[in-house]
């Protein structure tokens, strides 16, 4: 298993770079095709006269446009300088960007996107979001705060046992196998397992080692800080570049409803972050 095709998704806003950056280097890394795609949120009418109406869309359009063109010189001018033109290619949509992300991560392994709500101009807050909960494929979030180029040489697995987490174990091995270092921890480890003294899930740990995966397992608790913000602490002990973790959340009511570790992440990711729903 590897990644063969990465999508990132490139908007209007300023931190964009720091995402292209990870993915470039990440598509280096697997010699995968790199595709970056542009899309902001959808058009949705507005209260206008039926008079005006096309000559706001026009003007719409014209600022979408240039918004693309010039994310599209900032990825060509970044695959060329790493020398990667030959294995990327350009998309973009004027309309709906997260339909867009939708329908071409059917075809990609993994997706690059930005921290959710953080100066993603051109698209809500919802967005990023919203991608892990709908695209069926894992995404790698980068925050806004990131400088770092590469991911994924020193990393953190919070493991609960659920569904979600599972999934992301499984898209990350292609990171985990090629890892110097990965912790896999069990947070509050009686509330995951019920109770139960024994190990900390050795099974993790034998299931990464078949697949050549260098890890680690251990349980730690939390106190009273929360799951969320034990996550970010212990990342920062192990000075870790990437933090892999199922994402836990639900629609309702239109309404977009995280568990507290998901939101956690999303609101203060401090390094790239591998989420699977």
């Amino acid at each position: 298993m590897s990644y063969k095709t990465i999508i990132v998704h490139l908007d209007a806003g300023k931190f964009r770079r720091q995402r292209l950056d990870v993915a470039l280097s990440l598509a280096d890394r697997f010699d995968a095709h790199l595709i970056g795609l542009f899309g902001l949120e959808a058009i949705e009418p507005v209260p206008a006269p039926a008079a005006v109406w096309p000559q706001l869309m026009l003007e719409l359009h014209k600022h979408r446009r240039a918004a693309a063109e010039s994310a599209a010189q900032e990825f060509r001018d970044a695959t060329r300088k790493a020398q990667y033109t030959a294995k990327s290619e350009w998309r973009a949509t004027l309309d709906d960007g997260l339909a867009a992300l939708r329908f071409h991560a059917k075809y990609a392994d993994l997706i690059v996107a930005g921290q959710p709500g953080r100066d993603d101009q051109g698209v809500p807050a919802s967005f990023a979001e919203q991608l892990v909960l709908s695209i069926g494929r894992p995404v790698l979030y980068v925050p806004a705060i990131a400088s770092i180029a590469d991911c994924g040489r020193r990393v953190l697995v919070a493991w609960n046992a659920s569904r979600e987490a599972a999934r992301a174990v499984r898209d990350a091995l292609p990171m985990l196998q090629t890892a110097q270092v990965t912790e896999a921890v069990t947070f509050d480890p009686k509330k995951v397992f019920h109770g139960d003294d024994a190990l900390p899930d050795p099974d993790l740990g034998a299931y990464l080692a078949r697949h050549g995966a260098k890890a680690t397992v251990a349980a730690l608790p939390t106190g009273d800080i929360g799951v969320g913000s034990a996550i970010l602490s212990r990342a920062a002990d192990n000075a870790s570049d990437l933090i892999v973790m199922g994402a836990y959340g639900h629609t309702r009511v239109k309404e977009l409803v995280f568990g507290g570790a998901t939101r956690t992440l999303f609101e203060s990711m401090t390094v790239p972050t591998l989420m699977s729903h």
